[in-house]
């Protein structure tokens, strides 16, 4: 079966009448993805939503809405996700201090955690680890970036980049690799990512293309089904409801 990749953090700017979404989903059908995310303003109205997702159809790629969050607190963070769980179909947090981090990693309504390129600031330990391990959390590595970084930078990162990799691997931790790119010119094909990521963070290719294809996907379709009205709990839909009800007699 041929796998669907998916590149969940696409950080162009998607400009004010939609050119700029068509650009980008035109070259994403062309690389090969079935599905972007792109991060949108927390104040995206529902209907430009549902317009930035019908254009993005017409190009031939299913989008996944979805917001940033760079919390400096974690009264800040739990605020935003009360605001904005039930609105995007992705949450991504930046966790710049370890509290913030905790927070995000233990919070089932986070769906992708991402640390700064400072090797000090990143906080993806073995407690952060097994906090997200019982929350769903994925750990979400953007690839681009890394290149912009001078070699010294790069190796330095690197090297804490592998070990975070076999810690999320030896919890049973989601990683989900990115692009990460900036402008439409600087994605590139998802099984070149999957070979890159699998050089630069000691996975196995398998292991790079599940990061570019099931666990986003898994992703996305887990938080469809919380966010549709049919959803009453995990593992529990609404099959029927009104007159279509049959009433035991």
């Amino acid at each position: 079966m041929s796998r669907k990749f998916a590149d969940l953090h696409v950080r162009c700017d998607i400009g004010p009448d939609g050119e700029g979404l068509r650009s980008i989903t035109r070259r994403a059908r062309l690389l090969g993805f079935s599905l972007l995310a792109i991060p949108l303003s927390p104040g995206t109205t529902k209907k430009r939503l549902s317009e930035l997702k019908a254009i993005a159809e017409e190009e031939g790629i299913d989008l996944a809405t979805r917001v940033d969050l760079a919390p400096t607190s974690r009264d800040e963070l739990l605020s935003s996700l009360r605001r904005l769980r039930r609105k995007f179909e992705l949450i991504g947090v930046l966790c710049q201090n370890k509290r913030v981090a905790r927070v995000a990693a233990r919070d089932r309504r986070v769906d992708l955690l991402s640390f700064s390129l400072e090797p000090r600031k990143r906080f993806f330990d073995r407690a952060e680890a097994e906090l997200a391990s019982s929350s769903n959390c994925a750990l979400e590595l953007d690839l681009m970036p890394l290149l912009e970084l001078s070699v010294r930078e790069r190796v330095r990162l690197l090297r804490r980049l592998r070990a975070e990799v076999a810690l999320a691997e030896k919890g049973g931790i989601p990683i989900v690799i990115s692009s990460g790119a900036t402008e439409a010119i600087l994605m590139r094909k998802p099984r070149e990512l999957a070979y890159l990521a699998s050089e630069l963070f000691d996975m196995s290719l398998e292991e790079a293309l599940d990061a570019l294809s099931k666990r986003p996907l898994e992703i996305v379709e887990r938080n469809r089904a919380k966010l549709s009205p049919d959803f009453i709990a995990p593992g529990i839909r609404l099959i029927r409801r009104g007159r279509d009800c049959p009433l035991e007699r």
